[in-house]
């Protein structure tokens, strides 16, 4: 799934979203998926296409088109084995065959009347088992369970989206005693990031705060010997000591705090 946060201008004519194979400029690369919206004409409306060896193909169109001039969006493209589906503010609004192996796209390209806030990419299914629908998110907090506990080489991957008015997100690792060993959490109040620990030490971590309100986000934890190592939105912000036993014998991450999850993968 990839997802697109951002602001159509008043006087937006058009854009567009290239999924591409390739990013040369002359000759062009092929397109497996072109979406563009188009507000200029008396009915707005979507285009969607496919370019192969600098040739459209037949196009397919879209009338009553979910995006408005002057108004905030979130578009979700969600890939499955011979289709997108398209979702624009929630709401299912097109689905589009695969003309081109979308094994060959490697270049995402945003062109035309359009304010960028955010892209997010979710390369790990967001679907609960056997679901087909788009995702909404998980409601926090929530956990997730670590029947053998944590060892070097694991990682927890979450991702999710910052509600409007935060206040503060935190990680949790417990073992079996609901002893809380491992701590992360964010503050928006005062845009501090700290691990947390069991005695209630703080230890800030020096770095940007990276996190946003109505934007996307990505923690990552490697386990590895003798910590835990942290990264935020792909850029690393070093590490917390905790023993290899004490690793081993966690058993729950538990979420809470001003956000919607999309993924939580242990």
């Amino acid at each position: 799934m990839v997802t697109l946060q951002g602001v159509v201008p008043l006087d937006a004519r058009r854009f567009q979203v290239d999924f591409q194979c390739g990013c040369s400029v002359h000759p062009r690369p092929d397109i497996a998926i072109h979406f563009n919206p188009r507000f200029h004409t008396t009915k707005p409306h979507v285009i969607c296409n496919t370019l192969y060896l600098e040739r459209w193909q037949a196009e397919a169109r879209w009338p009553r088109l979910g995006l408005q001039r002057g108004a905030s969006f979130l578009i979700l493209f969600l890939f499955g084995n011979e289709e997108m589906k398209v979702s624009v503010n929630g709401q299912h609004f097109l689905h589009y065959r695969y003309r081109l192996p979308l094994s060959r796209v490697d270049t995402l390209g945003i062109f035309g009347d359009i304010l960028v806030e955010a892209v997010g990419f979710l390369n790990i299914s967001p679907f609960a088992e056997g679901g087909i629908e788009y995702p909404v998110g998980y409601e926090v907090p929530c956990s997730r369970a670590l029947p053998k506990g944590l060892w070097p080489g694991q990682v927890i991957v979450l991702r999710g989206l910052v509600l409007p008015e935060p206040k503060d997100l935190t990680l949790s690792l417990r073992d079996e005693a609901a002893h809380v060993p491992v701590t992360l959490r964010a503050s928006f109040a005062d845009r501090t990031l700290a691990w947390i620990a069991p005695w209630g030490c703080k230890k800030l971590i020096s770095a940007p705060f990276l996190f946003y309100p109505r934007r996307f986000f990505e923690v990552l934890l490697l386990c590895q010997e003798g910590g835990l190592k942290l990264a935020l939105n792909g850029q690393g912000l070093g590490a917390t000591g905790v023993h290899r036993q004490v690793l081993e014998q966690l058993r729950e991450l538990r979420i809470s705090g001003s956000v919607q999850l999309y993924c939580v993968h242990c």
